[in-house]
């Protein structure tokens, strides 16, 4: 983690922000930790962080836990019958007249 103090950041915030991409900077004031710059290559990784950081979905994943705990919940192979030792069974799309193949001439 490069360590960086305030004043150079305001200085040469761009050149920080690309080098947060390659690894968090530490911000300090009068020679302590203060903040951290974090940048992101990627829209994933700022959809990831918004994600690790939103209380509402944090709040979900933290229910979900307590419930399995509880023993509420079901398995996955109970869901996708694999269970039984059956596959899971797909919808099978059913043609009717009204949705035939259109023909169409070729040019010439």
């Amino acid at each position: 983690m490069k360590r960086v103090a305030l004043s150079e950041i305001k200085d040469q915030l761009s050149k920080y922000l690309r080098a947060a991409q390659r690894g968090d900077v530490l911000i300090t004031l009068h020679g302590k930790p203060a903040g951290i710059l974090i940048g992101f290559e990627s829209d994933e990784d700022w959809f990831d962080y918004r994600l690790e950081h939103d209380p509402r979905f944090l709040g979900r994943v933290e229910r979900s836990r307590r419930s399995l705990r509880e023993g509420r919940g079901v398995r996955l192979e109970a869901v996708t019958g694999a269970e039984r030792g059956r596959p899971e069974k797909r919808m099978q799309q059913r043609r009717t007249r009204s949705a035939r193949p259109v023909r169409r001439r070729a040019r010439g």
